[in-house]
């Protein structure tokens, strides 16, 4: 029984492009058609269940079938069977990647590339931005690019950023209560007198 839990999940994992979202049809039909583990109804009760914890979804739904097909072995099985074909893939890639590094037309390629990475996280950092107001927020812009001089070229680690830009958030929110509070106090001095 073990063993067919991993090789289910084996065979999800290998065949399965897409990450957590895009195994669960993949998952569904291994469990419940293929094998009768599981009803449709158990498998979307388990879906429930792992999709409110942390990590992988894939993982957590494995982990959670194996666990009540065959307990912790069952567990162990299941997330095996579901990281081994990634770590697989992972290995031939970083064998083939060594040897294909040396080919002229390969570096040629990844030269070309890097500057599309780059514009592409420039873009994306720049809608962040821009859906997160910072760029109406002349604080929330000092901090953010304080913060991109700090890591980027100071070398600043990005906990100790953290930690000082939510500290600076609750400042300035403290701040702000504070003159609201303030400018509604002589409002209603005003309009007593």
């Amino acid at each position: 029984m073990l063993f067919q839990i991993f090789l289910s999940f084996f065979k999800v994992g290998l065949f399965t492009i897409g990450g957590g979202y895009a195994m669960l049809p993949i998952i569904q039909e291994a469990v419940c058609h293929e094998k009768g583990w599981l009803t449709d109804e158990e498998f979307l009760d388990s879906i429930s269940l792992t999709n409110s914890l942390p990590g992988p979804l894939a993982t957590n739904c494995a982990t959670f079938i194996g666990y009540r097909l065959k307990k912790i072995p069952g567990s162990i099985a299941a997330i095996l069977g579901t990281i081994c074909p990634s770590i697989i893939i992972i290995l031939l890639i970083a064998m083939i990647f060594n040897h294909a590094m040396d080919n002229q037309y390969v570096q040629a390629f990844f030269r070309g590339v890097g500057p599309a990475v780059f514009a592409l996280i420039v873009s994306a950092v720049y809608k962040l931005a821009k859906s997160a107001k910072i760029l109406e927020d002349k604080l929330a812009l000092i901090v953010a690019v304080a913060s991109f001089v700090l890591i980027g070229f100071l070398g600043v680690t990005p906990i100790l950023i953290v930690i000082a830009a939510a500290v600076i958030a609750l400042v300035a929110d403290s701040i702000r209560k504070t003159n609201a509070a303030k400018k509604e106090g002589g409002t209603d001095d005003g309009s007593h007198s």
